[in-house]
């Protein structure tokens, strides 16, 4: 039975994307994964998979004391990452990217362990940039990301066999939302949008107006449940959530925007840009100039109502996703790993 190692963290759009491949793996191969001690070890460890924890530094984009201490904590944690392969022994490692796939990555390389990475972004991260010539391939979600790299190969978008499976009728009655006014899926990522969250909140009479809304809130919170109106910090039933949604309003990660994508979903984009390396709007904006979805600026998040009724009204942007042809990368890349 072939041992494969997976890792990368820091956000949960590095581990779910694993964890569909994972789920897909876990009768015929033995599996276990490497962090750290952020939100990848509760999402994998309830997932019932081993989880070996490396304390790995992330750079922070300003400067701060805290860099400085990046060389030694990363030295550690090569180390520690190497300990572990040694032990273990695995025939593969394959990474999501982020700061906490490099120590396992970095030790395969080392050892002479065939390694993957998926990189989901139409930018490269920084760390996809260092791993790119430890490992057999790149795998990637945008084609044109892929002919970045030597040994890129663009497999599209790793996603959970589930989101596929959601019953419209069975959804509606789950949320007690009804069929005489569409249902607005609203997501801010695993720790939630803040600017998103507000906005919603502040805006929520008029929206209730026009929508039933679904309000996956993270961590950060947002108005209490009324008619019409269903707020979750979390929900592991995202099948049934995007079954329900007529149209979702998110943040431009990769990972997301594909599902919506890949489901038909006609989406409000407002990316992330304060604090981040712009992978967001990037991502974003791919998809808009391809009549694929609406982008509304943070700080244009005054106009959401409107923004969304455009959204509602608009026959191209449906007409372009039933036309699209993006679909879960799960298969393609589990067709890869039986070459290896």
């Amino acid at each position: 039975m072939k041992y494969i190692l997976f890792c990368g963290g820091g956000s949960a759009g590095h581990v779910v994307p694993n964890l569909a491949v994972m789920n897909e793996l876990k009768y015929s191969h033995k599996l276990a994964y490497m962090g750290t001690g952020g939100i990848e070890k509760t999402l994998v460890t309830n997932a019932g998979y081993p989880f070996f924890e490396v304390d790995c530094p992330k750079l922070v984009r300003s400067f701060t004391l805290e860099n400085c201490k990046i060389p030694a904590r990363l030295h550690a944690a090569k180390k520690r990452a190497t300990e572990i392969l040694e032990a273990e022994k695995p025939d593969l490692v394959f990474s999501k990217g982020g700061f906490a796939s490099y120590p396992a990555v970095w030790a395969a390389h080392k050892l002479n362990i065939p390694a993957l990475t998926h990189e989901s972004d139409f930018t490269p991260g920084l760390a996809t940039k260092l791993l790119a010539k430890k490992c057999k391939y790149v795998l990637t979600s945008f084609p044109e990301t892929a002919k970045l790299f030597e040994n890129g190969v663009c497999v599209g978008s790793p996603m959970r066999k589930e989101l596929f499976r959601g019953d419209r009728q069975r959804a509606l009655k789950k949320y007690s939302f009804t069929e005489g006014k569409p249902v607005l899926l609203v997501l801010g990522g695993g720790s939630g949008s803040k600017a998103i969250n507000e906005a919603v909140e502040k805006r929520l009479p008029e929206l209730l107006k026009q929508w039933q809304i679904l309000h996956l809130t993270g961590k950060n919170g947002a108005c209490p449940a009324q008619e019409g109106y269903v707020p979750r910090e979390f929900e592991s039933d995202m099948g049934s959530a995007y079954a329900a949604a007529d149209c979702v309003l998110c943040r431009a990660g990769s990972n997301t925007v594909f599902e919506a994508l890949a489901l038909k979903k006609p989406a409000l984009l407002v990316p992330l840009e304060r604090g981040s390396r712009g992978d967001q709007l990037q991502n974003a904006l791919y998809f808009e100039k391809r009549g694929l979805c609406m982008i509304l600026r943070e700080a244009e998040l005054s106009a959401l109502p409107a923004a969304l009724s455009r959204l509602k009204k608009d026959d191209a942007l449906r007409f372009a996703l039933s036309a699209c042809e993006i679909k879960n990368g799960t298969p393609a890349i589990l067709e890869l790993i039986k070459t290896l």
